[in-house]
């Protein structure tokens, strides 16, 4: 059994306005995220975010055809993530987690990504590094040393894992007290390591430019 947790419980002061309830293609962002992931299967599909936002973005009067339900974040994206988990169905063998500023995965993207994690345990969507890059000092000026790109990776979501090496991670990380960004790296800290997929254009909405540039991508598909 799969089930999803969307976490959407930040506060886009980076992008300066509500991203999560923007419009792509006249439907909240973060709606595009939840529609993905019922067309890709899940069994249940929990969203982490303010009341508020569940309501501007029409999630409690919508109708699904799989169990949909809200819960609080916390104050960093692990609790949220945690929470998110909790209130999963008890047969949930399998979780993604993923990004609701993310709303251009795919279906056929987030599957692929499962489908390395049954095999594995643990997958993750990811994409190869492909720009120069260069490490600055504390002015901004870029220094003369040598970034190398080989197998670099950047990280997207989903992020699929078994509930319980997903749970036995979250547990290290709140024993040990660490903060961690994302579910890699939780489960990187009990020496798990995680399967990159390469699903194709999955960008996160963080700045307004990532909206235009989404919502090109989105046309561009239909």
């Amino acid at each position: 059994m799969f089930s999803a947790v969307i976490v959407a419980a930040g506060s886009s002061r980076r992008a300066g306005f509500d991203k999560l309830a923007a419009h792509l293609d006249g439907v909240p962002v973060l709606r595009r995220s939840v529609d993905a992931f019922v067309a890709a299967g899940a069994s249940a599909v929990v969203v982490v975010c303010p009341l508020s936002r569940w309501e501007e973005t029409g999630l409690d009067s919508a109708a699904f055809p799989v169990p949909l339900v809200r819960v609080d974040g916390g104050a960093e994206r692990q609790e949220s993530v945690a929470a998110g988990v909790a209130a999963l169905p008890a047969g949930t063998q399998m979780v993604a987690v993923h990004d609701g500023a993310r709303p251009l995965v795919t279906p056929e993207g987030i599957r692929a990504c499962l489908a390395a994690a049954e095999e594995t345990g643990a997958a993750a969507c990811a994409h190869p590094v492909v720009d120069t890059l260069k490490r600055a000092d504390s002015c901004g000026f870029s220094l003369p040393e040598p970034v190398s790109r080989e197998n670099l990776w950047g990280m997207e979501t989903p992020q699929i894992f078994r509930k319980e090496l997903l749970l036995r991670a979250y547990r290290h990380v709140a024993e040990q007290g660490l903060v961690v960004t994302d579910e890699v790296s939780a489960v990187e800290s009990i020496g798990v390591a995680t399967r990159l997929v390469q699903v194709g254009a999955n960008l996160k909405i963080t700045l307004p430019g990532d909206l235009e540039l989404a919502e090109l991508i989105w046309k561009h598909r239909s």
